[in-house]
């Protein structure tokens, strides 16, 4: 204890220099932070117009010029002190603030390790204004008149000059302005109202113009995130509770490999919250590709007495008093949204959807009907299917699908048989009419009318655009998986199976608190959870199609989602993982020859069913090659 105290000193007050350089490490990670921070105050300044100036990287220089209200001479000195705001004066403005800023200390911290200059004046006269110096040393700050026109700039020079070991992790040039540039975007895309600019080396990089029309927008997304993602994504509107959902949710089929794409507003401030980000996963969890991430972007409005920003001080992070109800908000919103994944004849445009709409999938009643040929012909449902208490419960459901398009069932899953006396042709396939109407090309559906097959994987069909394109087994897939899925949400609950022998799982105190307080969300999964002991759990019951799954597994994944979210879906994606099973071993196969009637109820199917652009694995079942494409291909017109 002695040489402890020998080594630690006496207690006193840090010098304010070194307190300021201690909390620069929280908010000075490396030049995307300190243009962040300086943005912020642009924006909470009333700004019309930010311009933003980096050079090498932002190590040598970060200049962020706004036109808002300004500072007055007299509060200039305070404006590079320690908590100095004037945004917040009490406890209740914080638990409602509404400004990007509100800590006072980005400003200090930053002047602690670096060269700062700013400049600003809150007068209309532009030969008003003062100019504030500080060069990384405590020290009083020196105000001079400076002319400028109304607003402020703040320079930043030289980032970490004075705490060289800082200095050291940062990466190349390169590097350091794509961060810079990606903290740009990310603010760029939260006002649509403001000008923005930004020059690396004196060069413009990007200069977007304000607007607050639909078009406007989303001319400012294509320039910062590429055409393709308005191209490929739908805009949504949704109103419920308080709450308030826009923005863009990009198409299954527009993911991408990393999760570089994805904005996610807070009352205008973007976060990175987990709540958010699982409510998403669930929506697109099976129409996506594994492995692949979704794009968005999206604004979440909601009063701000019921979120806390004041989390940490980066300000990355919020939380929701009521995340169950958020996270439900943003699930059926998404998931709605993206069950409109279908062909349609005309995307809606952006001011034309139906915002506060919530369509509920059609679900058909369960209709009794003979076994289906595919099954009387011995195609498996799954391996170990008939182990599965479940498995009849499954039997019916594939017993009662008639694929949205009753009069076509028998022929589609019915190989046709060739006339008397005549052995069909290995690649024969039954002429029909041709359904595309001879005197009106415009006149087709969506997915046009089938021309044929290709090797017997394809369909080819013709529509007012050109040629499309299907992966016939994946359409099919998606159609059954769909069907499958609505006729279990018109089941009077879950079917269960009580274990033989109930499962006993080693349990954290967390876990036993969770299973107590959720009891009744659990038992609505059709889940049996009791409590044996402070640290034991007790599996009495499963549902019927999860039977064979692994009881702990399951378990301690539903806890864990009910404690971190409020909710959990692993009951659902379990079952569905079986249903799309099901639905995969029940599809039309590959290499198997249709008619053209029977392709063009298919196609039918594909335009009524949710979802039906992508399977269950998320891989696209059709495309479109346009006229011009296929055109451009044979260097017509050139």
């Amino acid at each position: 204890m002695t040489e402890l105290n020998s080594l630690s000193g006496r207690i006193h007050v840090l010098d304010p220099r070194l307190a300021n350089q201690i909390a620069a490490g929280e908010v000075v990670e490396r030049p995307s932070s300190v243009t962040k921070e300086l943005i912020e105050n642009a924006i909470d300044a009333g700004s019309q117009r930010i311009e933003v100036e980096i050079e090498q990287g932002g190590a040598r220089l970060i200049k962020v010029r706004d036109d808002g209200i300004g500072i007055g001479e007299q509060d200039l000195p305070l404006a590079l002190a320690r908590h100095a705001t004037s945004k917040i004066s009490s406890l209740e403005d914080l638990e409602g603030v509404s400004s990007l800023g509100f800590r006072g200390e980005a400003l200090a911290s930053i002047s602690s390790v670096s060269r700062l200059e700013l400049v600003s004046n809150a007068d209309e006269d532009p030969r008003q204004g003062w100019r504030v110096v500080a060069e990384g040393r405590g020290m009083e700050a020196r105000v001079t008149p400076a002319p400028h026109p109304r607003g402020t700039s703040v320079s930043v020079r030289d980032l970490f000059f004075n705490t060289p070991a800082r200095r050291k992790f940062l990466r190349t040039e390169k590097t350091e302005f794509a961060h810079v540039e990606e903290a740009f975007r990310r603010q760029a895309l939260s006002r649509y109202d403001i000008a923005w600019v930004l020059r690396h080396n004196q060069k413009v990089v990007h200069q977007l113009p304000p607007g607050n029309m639909p078009t406007a927008r989303e001319r400012r997304i294509a320039s910062l995130l590429g055409k393709n993602f308005i191209e490929h994504a739908r805009y949504i509107e949704r109103e419920a509770g308080g709450l308030r959902l826009s923005g863009w949710v990009g198409l299954p089929t527009h993911s991408r490999s990393q999760a570089d794409q994805q904005y996610f507003f807070v009352n205008g401030r973007v976060v990175r919250d987990r709540l958010v980000a699982h409510a998403v996963r669930q929506a697109y969890r099976d129409v996506l590709y594994n492995g692949r991430h979704p794009v968005f972007v999206l604004y979440l409005e909601l009063d701000p007495d019921v979120v806390d920003v004041n989390v940490h001080p980066t300000k990355h992070e919020v939380r929701f008093r009521d995340g169950r109800m958020v996270h439900d908000f943003l699930y059926s919103s998404l998931h709605h949204c993206l069950a409109a994944s279908k062909p349609t004849e005309e995307e809606p445009a952006a001011s034309d959807t139906q915002a506060n709409e919530v369509v509920e999938p059609t679900v058909s009643a369960e209709v009794e009907q003979p076994e289906p040929r595919w099954q009387q012909q011995g195609m498996p449902l799954s391996e170990g299917s008939d182990r599965h208490p479940g498995a009849e419960r499954v039997r019916r459901f594939m017993q009662g699908y008639q694929a949205l398009h009753p009069d076509h069932e028998e022929t589609l899953l019915t190989p046709q048989p060739s006339p008397p006396g005549q052995r069909p042709a290995a690649n024969e396939v039954r002429e029909a009419p041709l359904a595309m109407p001879a005197h009106d090309a415009t006149a087709a559906p969506p997915l046009g009318f089938a021309l044929g097959q290709l090797h017997g994987v394809y369909i080819l069909a013709q529509n007012a655009q050109g040629l499309v394109l299907v992966d016939m087994h994946a359409a099919h897939e998606r159609i059954v998986y769909e069907r499958m899925k609505n006729q279990l949400a018109a089941a009077k609950g879950i079917d269960t199976q009580p274990l033989l022998v109930p499962v006993s799982l080693a349990a954290s105190r967390s876990e036993v608190a969770t299973a107590e307080s959720e009891r009744d969300a659990i038992a609505q999964l059709g889940v049996e959870l009791d409590v044996a002991g402070p640290e034991t759990l007790l599996v009495r019951q499963l549902p019927a199609l999860l039977a064979q799954a692994d009881p702990e597994a399951l378990v301690r994944e539903m806890l864990e989602e009910l404690a971190r979210f409020g909710r959990t879906h692993q009951v659902e994606a379990r079952i569905h993982e079986l249903l799309s099973t099901m639905a995969c071993h029940g599809s039309v196969r590959a290499n198997r020859r249709l008619t053209l009637d029977e392709m063009n109820a298919l196609l039918r199917d594909m335009e009524r069913t949710e979802r039906s652009d992508q399977c269950n694995h998320g891989r696209p079942t059709w495309t479109q090659m346009s006229m011009k494409a296929l055109d451009r291909l044979f260097l017509r017109g050139q």
